[in-house]
C-alpha cells in the first residue's frame, strides 16, 4: 500500500547569524522567525509525511503555545514524526522538496542538504530530491523576506 502526503510551510527572515534547512546549518547574516529553529524543509516534509496517513500536522503535534518546542531542534521533531509513521507501519519511499527563496543560494549546499536529510530519514540519496527555485523578485519571498518550501513524500507500507 501507498499513500502520498503534500507539505508546505513558510518563514519570515529577519537579521541573524545563519539558518537551518534540511537538517543543514547554513551561516548567513539572517535567521528564519519561528517558534522552533525555523527549519522551513523539514516542517514541510513533516507535514507531507503527516498527511499521508491522516495524522494531523506539526502545529497540532508541537504547538507553537507549547513552551517546549521554543528554539526545539526540527531534525529532533522529524524522528518524532518518523517514528509516528513507522508505528502505523509507513515509511518514506521518496522526497520530493522545492525551497523557494531568493537568498540562501541553494546550489551550493543542495548535495549537502540532500544527504542530511536522507540520513535523517533511514533512505538512500537517490530517493531525496532537492530543487529550488526564485519568484523572480517578486512578493515577499522575491524581497528576500521570507523561504517557503513545498514537499511531496511517497510513504509506503512495510507490513505484510
Amino acid at each position: 500500500m501507498i499513500r502520498v502526503g503534500q507539505g508546505f510551510d513558510l518563514h519570515r527572515l529577519e537579521s541573524g547569524d545563519g539558518i537551518t534547512l534540511g537538517g543543514l546549518w547554513i551561516p548567513c547574516e539572517y535567521r528564519l522567525v519561528a517558534h522552533s529553529d525555523g527549519d522551513v524543509v523539514l516542517h514541510a516534509l513533516m507535514d507531507a509525511m503527516l498527511g499521508a496517513l491522516a495524522l494531523g500536522d506539526i502545529g497540532q503535534l508541537f504547538p507553537d503555545t507549547d513552551p517546549t518546542y521554543r528554539g526545539a531542534d526540527s531534525a529532533e521533531l522529524m524522528r518524532v514524526v518518523r517514528a509516528r509513521c513507522l508505528d502505523k507501519g509507513f515509511t518514506p519511499y521518496n522526497l520530493d522538496l522545492t525551497i523557494l527563496a531568493e537568498r540562501p543560494k541553494i546550489a551550493p549546499v543542495r548535495d549537502a542538504m540532500r544527504q542530511c536529510v536522507a540520513d535523517l530519514m533511514s533512505m538512500p540519496l537517490d530517493r531525496v530530491s532537492v530543487k529550488a527555485t526564485t519568484t523572480e523578485r517578486l512578493g515577499f519571498i522575491g524581497r528576500g523576506e521570507a523561504i517557503a518550501v513545498m514537499a511531496n513524500c511517497l510513504m509506503h507500507s512495510h507490513e505484510g
